[in-house]
């Protein structure tokens, strides 16, 4: 018995899981699920609109709307090009926060402010190598960088190792010291090389575009966030007096140390045109923005309070006095995000961390490439890949032949020729490099693909979105092609229709008058005084050059405030209205009857439009058998009503 009633209550509930449908269009179930989640989208913030009849009106236009997405998936509009593009852009908006890729992005956001709040000393060895190095210079110049780590973990002095050998032409004058930094200043890898690095310590090796790095951290601090300074520089160089610059910058500082305004100087001697006539002021920055002038740097960093003023000092460019005028501290999380954000989705680092991500995902997913099937598909690679063109030879058994697999399930070599042929664009690489990039590209589109559907198994209203889209593109297109396009272009319907129907748009009483309107009551007078005198000429000068609006057409009482308050007869009248001055010239008052055909056109066509909808419908009704659950019905209008 006990055995007997477990059976029954799981058949309860498989039977309380599976979606209640509401109705069929063409015998296909369109669900409560569905029903229920539009309602409410459709529907919020309004109680009235839970009664059992709104709801039941609701659901006949929810009817209407499956009939017409019938029909254009009938019709094969879901598989247009345009509808296509359209459907897989919105799809690709929408599932990117739920996809590997907007992980990578707010992983690297937050790593990256978290790096930005610390600044590092450091100084560096580089090896440089080509890109297109050979596989021998390589491993010649990691051999000769390793050597190089290995003096240094003996305790050779780090800075004579950095000028003896280090391919870095700075190197030779600074000992390959880099000053201070954070985030976003160095190249992707050396800046986590570095940031992974103890202070005192040596890095391991660290590979960049540039080629083999070593770096030692001299010191870290906590970021001292961004300052804003002035400056008055006298350049030096260019066969320029070195002595006669110094004597300047001093005869400066000492004007200002007697009380003479920073601006007037500034404007008198410094010798930056970009910032001479605003004071000197520069852009605020951080550190490391400045690294390629680090005096500069350290004496706009050393500076106390605003209003401070460097003692003189010599950079490359010349001589400069710096005046300290904000120090802004290191922003939270929340206000500096977006910035580095648009820096993160910029840099170099995206593209790192996805190269991982792939890597990872294609080991999540069991990727297993039949060697031999690639080999052979690969080989085909011709000169027409550059183009863009690529006609894919003729090849024995492509549906069959398994190219790789991805947990468990096949994908074929057909299913690579099928993408190849649908993505291939014009390029610059060698055809057998471009191949095996489209190949790599395949698998990675399978891989999203396969975590799309699980986001669709795991995530009803992802799914709920997708369909709304997709139904709803496809909605536009065929009401487009059957109602609206025929309401407005179809002008012998149109007149039919007129003609069939001309009793509904018949005319109140109407003035058939000429509206001018201005802000300037004097101007609205000498235009009554032109019109009185019927020079044509002169009216349409006046009404040129002072802009003066005019209209004319058949006004009933309600149109136009203007027409409403002047006397309901022929003649000339001068009205205001909300501050615009008015003349209403009358020629003649036309009794209440029909409407012209253009008078009415704007109506007739929404009628005609309207009118050729609920034909339609009528069609698709008789074309697709609509069938309503009454118990599903009821069931929709239980849970909405729910509390």
């Amino acid at each position: 018995m006990m055995v007997q009633l477990q059976a029954q209550s799981k058949k309860k509930k498989e039977k309380k899981s599976k979606s209640v449908t509401v109705f069929t269009v063409n015998k296909k179930p369109i669900t409560a699920d569905e029903f229920i989640y539009l309602y409410k989208k459709n529907h919020q913030n309004n109680p009235d609109d839970f009664s059992k009849e709104k709801i039941s009106e609701y659901l006949d236009l929810f009817i209407n709307f499956k009939l017409k997405v019938e029909e254009a998936r009938s019709r094969g509009l879901d598989t247009a090009a345009a509808f296509v593009t359209e459907y897989n852009s919105y799809k690709d908006e929408l599932r990117k926060p739920y996809l590997p890729d907007s992980k990578i992005i707010d992983s690297l956001v937050k790593l990256t402010y978290n790096r930005i709040k610390e600044e590092i000393h450091a100084a560096h060895i580089l090896i440089n190598i080509k890109p297109d190095a050979t596989p021998q210079d390589t491993l010649n110049a990691y051999n000769k960088i390793v050597e190089i780590r290995n003096k240094a973990l003996a305790g050779e002095d780090f800075g004579t190792l950095a000028s003896t050998y280090s391919e870095d032409p700075s190197a030779k004058m600074n000992k390959g010291d880099l000053g201070y930094f954070t985030a976003l200043q160095m190249v992707y890898p050396f800046e986590t090389g570095a940031f992974n690095t103890e202070t005192g310590q040596i890095s391991s090796i660290i590979r960049t575009r540039f080629g083999y790095h070593i770096l030692k951290v001299l010191d870290r601090k906590p970021a001292r966030g961004e300052v804003e300074v002035s400056h008055i520089m006298i350049r030096t160089g260019d066969n320029k007096d070195n002595d006669k610059a110094k004597n300047t910058i001093f005869e400066v500082y000492d004007q200002l140390q007697a009380g003479a305004k920073w601006e007037e100087l500034c404007k008198q001697y410094s010798e930056d045109p970009g910032s001479k006539d605003n004071g000197g002021r520069l852009r605020p920055f951080g550190v490391g923005a400045m690294s390629s002038v680090p005096a500069f740097e350290a004496q706009a960093f050393a500076l106390k309070n605003v209003g401070d003023i460097s003692d003189p000092f010599q950079s490359q460019y010349g001589w400069h006095i710096v005046r300290l005028e904000k120090k802004i501290p290191l922003g939270t999380y929340e206000e500096m995000a977006p910035g580095i954000k648009s820096k993160v989705s910029r840099d170099e680092r995206v593209q790192i961390s996805k190269q991982a991500m792939q890597t990872k995902l294609r080991k999540d997913y069991k990727l297993a490439e039949n060697a031999a099937v690639k080999a052979r598909v690969l080989s085909l690679a011709d000169t027409t890949l550059k183009k863009g063109e690529w006609k894919i030879p003729p090849y024995a058994n492509a549906e069959k032949e398994t190219l790789f697999t991805l947990n468990g399930k096949p994908y074929s070599a057909k299913a690579f020729f099928d993408y190849a042929k649908k993505n291939q664009r014009p390029n610059m690489l060698t055809p057998d490099k471009y191949l095996e990039q489209l190949y790599n590209n395949f698998i990675d589109a399978s891989i999203i693909q396969l975590l799309e559907d699980k986001l669709i198994d795991s995530n009803p209203e992802y799914k709920m979105l997708l369909n709304e889209y997709y139904e709803g593109i496809l909605l536009f297109e065929i009401m487009e092609k059957e109602v609206w396009n025929k309401a407005t272009e179809d002008s012998v319907g149109q007149r039919k229709y007129y003609d069939a129907n001309v009793s509904r748009y018949q005319a109140k009483e109407r003035a058939n008058a000429t509206l001018y309107a201005h802000a300037d009551k004097d101007v609205i007078a000498s235009l009554t005084t032109l019109l009185s005198n019927g020079d044509s000429a002169k009216i349409q000068e006046l009404i040129t050059s002072n802009k003066i609006k005019k209209e004319s057409g058949l006004y009933e009482k309600e149109d136009k405030p203007a027409v409403a308050k002047v006397t309901w007869a022929p003649g000339t009248y001068q009205t205001e209205n909300n501050g615009l001055y008015y003349i209403v010239v009358i020629k003649e008052i036309l009794p209440p009857g029909p409407k012209s055909f253009d008078d009415a056109r704007a109506s007739v066509i929404s009628d005609y439009q309207n009118n050729l909808e609920k034909e339609w419908l009528t069609k698709l009704r008789a074309k697709y058998p609509v069938k309503v659950n009454e118990k599903g019905k009821d069931y929709i209008v239980e849970n909405l009503q729910k509390k």
